[in-house]
């Protein structure tokens, strides 16, 4: 199936490694120009060098802290500085931390809110008038517990369902523009954050993180964790031309795990 991705440009969020990076890479496979972003610079210039190494489009990186609203400003203006339009907007960001709801602070509630929900308003909003000059697609990354909230994750629970509302409610106001804004919601998928929250779970109970690992892959019908390019397939689907009549929706990617209907 052609995607008519090539000489399209999508910016990708928090894209130095995981889930952002697994998307970064099948697009720029599929000849789409990518913005990959993150933190660290150090991490990003190797990343930009490998996906320059694999496809045909052109990637470059632009350092940024989602949290601040002139780094989004920087990144969106790199985007158009190089390839002077986007296509595709990617919303992604590091999970907030696990902890149940006495353990949380008001500074840590406000980091999350900023981190994993303001961040993509403000991306939406910084690229929407770019968005707007063609049609184009914004996939926003959340998690399962749009579903099914996850015992210990009251953050993510909290700020990933908010997710949810912004995306419907804007599916209705950007449709007029051809825009067209969906939900990916990754179950148990092989990255460092799932690693890092088996590895919480392994130390609350005091047991080898194998133990953990086996309990969450006998709970998923296809007992086994997803890959980073299983998920970044359907995202890539659901940011291409392939998707023409889909918005405002939520996917799963998550070998049936969530048993809600």
């Amino acid at each position: 199936m052609d995607f008519n991705l090539k000489g399209k440009t999508a910016l990708v969020a928090a894209s130095s490694q995981g889930l952002g990076f697994a998307i970064a890479e099948k697009l720029i496979r599929e000849g789409a120009n990518v913005v990959i972003s993150g933190r660290d610079e150090t991490k990003l210039k190797p990343k930009a060098e490998r996906l320059n190494s694999i496809g045909t489009g052109k990637a470059i990186y632009q350092a940024a802290d989602l949290t601040r609203p002139s780094d989004i400003k920087l990144l969106a203006a790199r985007c158009i500085e190089t390839f002077g339009r986007i296509d595709m907007l990617v919303n992604n960001a590091g999970g907030p931390p696990a902890g149940e709801f006495v353990e949380l602070s008001d500074d840590v509630w406000q980091a999350s809110f900023e981190l994993n929900l303001l961040s993509y308003i403000r991306l939406i909003r910084e690229t929407l008038p770019y968005l707007k000059q063609r049609g184009g697609k914004i996939l926003n990354i959340a998690s399962s517990s749009i579903k099914e909230p996850i015992p210990g994750l009251i953050l993510s629970n909290t700020f990933r369902t908010g997710i949810i509302g912004l995306s419907k409610t804007l599916a209705s106001e950007l449709a007029p523009d051809n825009i067209l804004i969906n939900t990916i919601a990754p179950g148990r998928i092989a990255t460092d954050r799932v690693k890092h929250l088996d590895q919480v779970n392994a130390d609350k109970q005091g047991v080898d993180i194998g133990v953990i690992e086996a309990q969450a892959k006998s709970a998923i019908p296809l007992k086994r964790y997803g890959t980073p390019e299983e998920f970044a397939n359907v995202a890539v689907f659901l940011l291409s031309d392939a998707n023409s009549y889909m918005t405002g929706s939520a996917f799963l990617v998550d070998g049936g795990m969530v048993k809600a209907i």
